[in-house]
Formats: structure tokens, sequence, C-alpha cells
């Protein structure tokens, strides 16, 4: 039997451990897992730490595809996440249908929280660009609630401490005390692909691959989207 290192983007953890128990069950084989931001993940990736899948943004696993650490035919999208805005479980919810109504209800709010775009995750990192397009910075700075993780971010909404809260909807889930009452409408927001790939590197390119594989059953569909992704049909 294999040990299989599972480098993760972090918005995945719920469902990828949950998976990768199922996976061990059935296989026998052991899986050991490492979660971080889609940044620190590309940081300790090109630091010269290795895995034997990678399950991190689109983008990042084009990235090692074309330096030629993936092994060949090893790549496959898994599901996609939106950002999502949260308000605390029985509070009303504001209008944020088009942008110009999210725009009025950013400027209503008390205090908002969202994901601190210095950690790296892929939502803080779009909504820091968002805020200076909606013409916003100032208004940021002054109320804002930089979060080190979207758990955070959902922990302050549902403590009232922040009217809303914007991250990725995947880490907005599994908090009580608060729901998700859109993604950001429309043309905002910034879909996350995720997508995974075997590292050239790997000794154990059979189960890696089968790792991947278990992630995108069919059957599995419905866990993913009750923790806030989407796959395809």
């Amino acid at each position: 039997m294999a040990k299989l290192k599972i480098m993760c983007a972090r918005s995945m953890h719920e469902v990828v451990t949950a998976l990768a128990w199922d996976f061990t069950s059935t296989t026998g084989n052991e899986v050991e897992l490492s979660f971080g931001t889609v940044g620190a993940l590309a940081q300790r990736l090109d630091a010269g730490e290795t895995a034997d899948v990678v399950i991190s943004g689109k983008p990042a696993i084009d990235a090692l595809e074309k330096a030629g650490r993936l092994a060949p035919k090893s790549r496959a999208d898994i599901a996609t996440v939106r950002i999502g805005v949260a308000v605390r479980e029985g509070a009303a919810a504001p209008n944020i249908s088009t942008p110009e109504a999210f725009r009025q209800a950013l400027v209503d709010a008390r205090a908002i929280a969202f994901s601190d775009p210095a950690v790296g995750g892929s939502a803080g990192v779009y909504l820091a660009r968002m805020f200076t397009e909606l013409g916003l910075a100032d208004a940021i700075k002054a109320k804002g609630m930089p979060q080190q993780n979207g758990g955070e971010v959902a922990r302050r909404v549902a403590e009232g401490k922040a009217d809303i809260g914007m991250t990725l909807i995947a880490e907005i889930v599994p908090i009580a005390g608060v729901r998700v009452i859109g993604p950001l409408p429309k043309p905002l927001g910034s879909d996350t692909i995720y997508s995974a790939g075997v590292m050239a590197t790997s000794h154990a390119r059979g189960a890696a691959l089968a790792f991947i594989a278990a992630l995108r059953q069919p059957d599995r569909r419905t866990l993913w989207k009750e923790a806030g992704f989407e796959v395809g049909a």
C-alpha cells in the first residue's frame, strides 16, 4: 500500500478530508493532507517542497505543468467555487442583485469582514482589487475587518461583529450562525477553478491517480455541492 502526500488548497479542507478518509477506507492507501492558501502552496512548491498530488487553483496547476513538474496526462479539474456574501442567520439580507446595489450595501454596512489579501488566498486578492475598482478603498480601510481565513470571516458575521462577510462560499458553509445570500453579482466575482495533478517526483503514481479519480466520482457530486462547490454534470 502507498502513503500519499496531498498538498491542497485550504478552502477544500472539509470535503477533501472526508473524501480522503473514504479513499483510505476503500483502498488501504494512507493519505497525509497538508492545506494552505493557493499563494502559500505556490511558495512551498517554489521552495522545492514536493507531494504526490497537488490540488490548487487552475493557474497554479497550469504553471506546474508548464514547468514539467507534473506527471504527463495526470491533471484534472475538480470543482469550482465562487466568492459569496454572508450575513448573520436571521438578519435581513441586503440587496446585492446588481453591482450598484451591492456597492450600496457595502456603503451602508457598519462593518465588513473579508479574507485578508496579505495571506495569499484567491478570494482576498480579488476582493482587494474589487474594493479599489468600486471606489471603496477608503471606506474599507475605515470599517473593513480583514481575517486570516474564510472561516474567521464567517465567524465575525455569526458573532454580529460584522454586518457582511465575503470569502469563498465553501469557507462560509461549515460555520454555524451565518448564511450565504448569494455570490457576488455579475460581472463582479472571480470563479476559482481547482485542479489536481500528480507531481512528476511521485513514487506512487498509480495510487495518486486513483486519489484524483476518487475526488471526481459522480456519486461524490452531492458532497461537493453541499460543501459550497460547483461541479460538472
